[in-house]
């Protein structure tokens, strides 16, 4: 049917009107499929809601996308409603096997099928099969008992879907391993081109897609007929989860639809920050990407104006150019970060305080006690250069891939590329999963883009010291801070000892300001400069120790609400690493690092990193 859409309502038909003539992109000609929802706020109530075309306008044209279900109460299945409301089709609902399959009653349906001769292999009147309905609902027993009295794994409704697609929609886990050891094929597909992958990620069960892939090897990267693969569905719903696991499995992120969308176009159209940092992380290359009419993720998004989108990706691309500048041969020389620049500081500062202040010949002659003094100031400021080095140097904690790991990355089969029992998978704590370096890492680790490297209990990556700062180097990290500080504590009341003991120096300010500086060059520039460094990094020290004393690393304190075990039920922050003051800083300072043993309070029956679904709004509210 030209210039149209076609949904199907609960058997009914209804058109939609026609896209404008001038749309850069034409609309999906072919009748949408049919996919079941969720439950209503009713209780038992089952419902299903038809796909309809998403159209996203835009100044330059209307991007389509034919979306999964939404839940609406008014539309029930006959049998269904009668059996939920116990009415006047109360008698039927006994005679009709959908009913009772959807809602488990194994009683009915023993009845209806062995006494009543009812047949569980034909679809009802809206062509959905009995397996079909059980599935949705989970109903493990009910599916078991269907296909064992001849329900077909594999058999499809008028949309090309299978019992298989409705568990997905549902991530209902339990049933689609049922319908799978059954001989139910794990990579069919419906009119749309849609797999059991494509609708797990149209309502983001992370879960579901883990399993199916990891033990069923499914495609997770299978394109549907529109060229639209999972990660585009995930990236198009904002479930930032789904995008993690998928990219993980090695998700194309390049990969373009009939319209030339990339899933970061689709992520920056909906406005779905999340989903854009997760797929940048990735592949910074696809900011550049232009669809068939010549746009980029930026552009699409300041077209309608989501302006957090828009600052994360021009910033984006800007570490793009700055990448791309480093890896030039006079911008590799950049590549040291500043810790070279930190040593040339530290020495000239020292170099000046023996010359100037020390050992110099017009201020007054250093007494024993007070010379000691001031050669314990060098000292621990020569000490602090040794662990500056040792903290620029020293592994900061990179979580490698073992070599059984490696051996199984070469692997093609998905089955072998994760974990199946990993229990941080397990727990669906999936922020875990690093896209970049393909493992699975410890709750408290980090990519640094930087770096490019995962390290444990980050910290932060320190330009003054080319590093980061993590597990393996914190101590190292806080032991040079701490000697500095003392270095200029006491560097620093020498130098001005020095400077004010100078009996030459006339009794007014101004007058002795103008003597000091013109008689004492060096030991005022190296006041002056002392002042400045010491309180920056005294406030920096002080930050850190109170960080080591909470068991905190600066990373989970600048992004606590992003952090679920930083989290209590309640949406309140709590720290489970937090074992007190006195154990908090015996652990780092004996250990080196503190500790990731969670501290077991109220709070211990707390569950796992659960899934963000971040809510769409209607096309009512992206037009205003």
């Amino acid at each position: 049917m030209p210039n149209s859409l076609q949904l199907y309502i609960v058997g009914q038909k209804v058109k939609l009107s026609p896209e404008p003539s001038s749309s850069k992109y034409s609309t999906n000609k072919k009748p949408l499929c049919l996919i079941p929802s969720f439950r209503a706020r009713t209780k038992n109530c089952l419902l299903l809601w038809p796909p309809r075309a998403k159209k996203l306008s835009t100044a330059f044209g209307t991007y389509t996308m034919s979306t999964e279900i939404e839940v609406v109460e008014e539309f029930l299945p006959a049998a269904v409603e009668s059996y939920c409301s116990g009415g006047a089709g109360k008698d039927r609902s006994r005679n009709d096997v959908y009913a009772a399959a959807a809602y488990g009653d194994m009683e009915k349906l023993r009845r209806l099928v062995e006494m009543e001769g009812c047949s569980v292999c034909e679809p009802d009147g809206l062509g959905y099969h009995a397996l079909q309905w059980a599935a949705l609902n989970n109903r493990c027993v009910a599916g078991q008992y269907i296909i064992q009295h001849g329900g077909d794994v594999n058999a499809v409704d008028h949309t090309g879907q299978t019992a298989l697609h409705w568990s997905a929609a549902r991530g209902a886990i339990k049933v689609a391993d049922l319908l799978l050891q059954e001989g139910a094929r794990v990579n069919t597909a419906d009119k749309c081109g849609y797999q059991a992958t494509h609708v797990a990620a149209q309502h983001g069960h992370t879960a579901f897609l883990y399993h199916i892939i990891s033990k069923w090897n499914a495609d997770a990267d299978v394109p549907d007929n529109d060229g639209r693969s999972p990660l585009h569905w995930a990236a198009y719903k904002g479930f930032a989860d789904c995008i993690r696991l998928l990219l993980f499995l090695d998700g194309y992120v390049g990969r373009k639809d009939k319209e030339g969308c990339t899933p970061l176009h689709w992520a920056a159209i909906q406005g779905n920050l999340e989903a854009c940092e997760e797929l940048v992380r990735v592949g910074k290359e696809e900011l550049m990407v232009t669809d068939n009419t010549g746009l980029t993720p930026v552009q699409l998004a300041s077209d309608r104006n989501y302006q957090q989108v828009v600052h994360f990706l021009e910033n984006a691309r800007k570490q793009l150019d700055q990448k791309i500048y480093r890896n030039s041969g006079f911008g590799k020389f950049f590549n040291l970060g500043f810790a070279p620049l930190l040593w040339v500081i530290i020495l000239l500062l020292l170099a000046t305080y023996t010359n100037s202040i020390i050992m110099g010949s017009d201020l007054p002659k250093l007494r024993s006690g007070f010379g000691f003094l001031a050669w314990l100031g060098a000292v621990l400021a020569s000490t602090g250069l040794v662990t500056l080095y040792r903290c620029s140097s020293k592994d900061p904690g990179y979580i490698r891939v073992s070599a059984h790991d490696q051996k199984i990355m070469t692997d093609n089969e998905p089955l072998l590329k994760i974990e199946i029992n990993n229990p941080a998978l397990l727990a669906g704590n999936w922020s875990q999963l690093c896209t970049t370096c393909k493992i699975v890492r410890p709750l408290r680790a980090k990519h640094c883009s930087i770096c490019d490297r995962c390290v444990e209990q980050f910290d932060h990556h320190c330009p003054l010291v080319s590093n980061c700062i993590g597990k393996k180097n914190k101590w190292d990290f806080f032991v040079f801070l701490v000697l500095e500080v003392l270095a200029m504590s006491i560097t620093g009341a020498v130098a001005l000892t020095r400077v004010l003991g100078d009996s030459a120096a006339p009794s007014s300010f101004g007058a002795w300001l103008k003597h000091a500086c013109s008689h004492h060059t060096g030991a005022m520039s190296f006041l002056i400069a002392e002042l400045f460094l010491f309180s920056g990094v005294a406030a920096f020290t002080a930050l850190q120790a109170y960080q080591i004393s909470r068991n905190i690393t600066t990373n989970e304190r600048e992004n606590s609400m992003r952090y679920s075990y930083l989290r209590d039920l309640g949406g309140r922050f709590r720290n489970p690493y937090d074992h007190g003051f006195r154990k908090n800083c015996l652990d780092f300072l004996l250990n080196g690092c503190n500790g990731d043993a969670e501290y077991i309070a109220d709070w211990a029956g707390s569950e796992g990193i659960g899934m963000t679904v971040m809510a769409r709004r209607s096309d009512q509210e992206y037009d205003q």
